[in-house]
């Protein structure tokens, strides 16, 4: 039963909540450190929100509520608020937690940063959501003051191959702008509008194939946007990460988050700096400059396997059978789950493929997920594939991944739209120049050098998921609307888990190999479909 407050009470407390009288409520129109004191004190104590609130926060002169909330101007506001803002790092202190700055989030615009920049911004697991723009629906080929818009490296461009680099990129970009009005072109030719397309559907279509097939010509120095919306605690580390790194363009970044979010939510943050900070970032450098010396010292210079995807790792299917069905049934039973697993270990095979069937049974559309007991089975994979299928790839949360520096040593791909049309022979000149650009800048510095080389240029990193998010990944980035290499990289790690588990795969329904010629316009014919109610509404 909710707390019963006066009248009074009511009227203090009803601009902060979304009622004043139910057991679920949300707060509203309070800053983040304010929030994240109130449920600190939460967590210790007997009272209620609202009436913590009301107590300790809103009839509290120490707390500086009223000028914090911006409900009384101050006679010096920032007197003022610097009182609160102690006030409220005493709160969150004593709780010695780093949960609590879980409490308060910022939504963060990192704008203009190059696309090496943009994945170690989307690299958190955790505790961030990050949105890109998309290189499927803008084209990138503005210029400001007559220049493209590319990250100018410092140390290129204060070195001997600042014309070079710029050169190349400039290069690139051209080839990009050059072709799409003539990709384009050959693309309405190949895919004539159906009749019950739209032109506003069909043109998107277009414009997403066009813009799908060209952005291997994009250098990883391009310039984008990226939005991420996170908690004080994954802000932290992430500042704490990017100043570990070696490159100007991340101790760049880690300021200037810093320096923003210390605007917003400086309680939360305020350790990425300092004796905390410091060490942190540190380690992380050490850790990074010894394994990289070992590696130096231990593997052999050279390139082995060049499948697009390798499954490195995964259990025998009876041990992932046994697994997964001990897992389901443990909830339903009172036993130990040493003792589930070895009662179903007596079982025949069939048993535990009926548990498994159990849990996939009757799901209408991917988004109806196996139950928990399928992340006991893991699946590692070795993938090479160009730059623009990692972006794409990388974004997925509950995985493990580890990539290695972008190269041009393991070649590029071909787009096969390019060759159909005619530009095979451009492509492959363009992707020399990179080349060699590349191999000019890495004798220097092999990270430095990243940013010259185009989305083409294949890229290895090392994936390691559960069974149950290899059903999201799968079923996701299968999909008819999906960019056709990141589809094809999917669809085949699906294949390679299926070959070795078939019988805890064959829940995975909405798989999609089908080949499509547009990608978008059937998403973009339901868009149609949507706007047209939303505007009989």
């Amino acid at each position: 039963m909710a707390e019963i407050y006066s009248q009074k009470e009511k009227a203090l407390i009803a601009p902060y909540v979304t009622n004043v009288d139910s057991d679920v409520f949300v707060l509203t129109n309070l800053p983040d450190v304010v929030k994240g004191a109130l449920f600190s004190r939460y967590s210790r104590s007997p009272k209620t929100l609202r009436r913590l609130l009301l107590d300790e926060f809103i009839l509290n002169a120490e707390s500086g509520f009223n000028q914090i909330a911006g409900q009384m101007p101050a006679e010096d506001s920032s007197v003022a608020i610097k009182k609160a803002e102690e006030f409220y790092d005493r709160v969150l202190i004593g709780y010695g937690d780093d949960s609590v700055a879980e409490l308060g989030g910022a939504h963060v615009a990192c704008e203009n940063v190059s696309q090496i920049a943009a994945k170690a911004l989307e690299d958190p697991r955790i505790g961030i959501s990050p949105l890109e723009k998309s290189t499927r629906y803008v084209i990138f080929n503005e210029k400001q003051g007559g220049k493209y818009l590319y990250y100018r490296e410092p140390s290129i461009m204060a070195g001997p191959h600042a014309q070079l680099f710029e050169e190349t990129c400039d290069m690139l970009f051209d080839e990009y702008s050059r072709l799409l009005p003539p990709i384009t072109a050959y693309l309405k030719e190949k895919h004539p509008k159906d009749f019950d397309a739209s032109d506003r559907a069909y043109d998107a279509a277009i414009r997403a194939k066009a813009c799908d097939t060209l952005r291997v010509y994009l250098p990883a120095a391009t310039q984008t946007n990226v939005g991420l919306f996170g908690n004080g605690r994954a802000f932290e580390y992430l500042i704490v990460k990017l100043r570990s790194q070696n490159l100007p363009e991340m101790q760049a970044l880690a300021a200037s988050i810093h320096g923003e979010l210390t605007k917003h939510i400086p309680s939360f943050v305020k350790r990425a700096y300092g004796a905390h900070g410091d060490t942190q970032a540190e380690f992380l450098a050490s850790q990074r400059k010894a394994l990289s010396s070992i590696a130096k010292e231990t593997l052999a210079a050279k390139t082995s396997g060049e499948k697009e995807v390798t499954l490195v790792s995964a259990p025998p299917e009876k041990d992932a059978l046994l697994s997964v069905a001990a897992s389901a049934l443990y909830s339903q039973s009172d036993m130990p789950e040493a003792e589930v697993r070895a009662q179903l270990a007596t079982q025949p095979q069939e048993k535990l493929i009926e548990i498994v069937r159990a849990c996939v049974a009757g799901r209408g559309n991917r988004r109806h997920k196996p139950p928990r007991a399928f992340e006991t089975v893991h699946y590692g994979y070795d993938v090479l594939g160009n730059f623009g299928i990692y972006r794409d790839l990388q974004r997925h949360r509950i995985l493990t991944q580890e990539r290695q520096l972008l190269t041009t040593k393991h070649g590029y791909d071909t787009p096969p739209i390019l060759i159909e049309a005619g530009y095979e022979k451009d492509y492959k000149d363009a992707m020399k120049k990179a080349d060699d650009a590349y191999r000019v800048l890495a004798k220097k510095s092999p990270e430095a050098a990243q940013y010259v080389v185009p989305f083409g240029y294949k890229i290895r990193w090392y994936v390691k998921l559960n069974l149950r998010e290899l059903f999201h990944f799968a079923e996701l980035r299968t999909s008819p609307q999906g960019h056709a290499d990141y589809r094809r990289v999917a669809y085949e790690m699906y294949r390679l888990a299926a070959e070795k588990h078939p019988n805890l795969t064959a829940g995975m329904t909405y798989v999609n190999a089908e080949q499509t010629a547009l990608e978008r316009l059937d998403a973009e014919k339901r868009n149609d479909e949507k706007m047209r109610k939303t505007k009989d509404k």
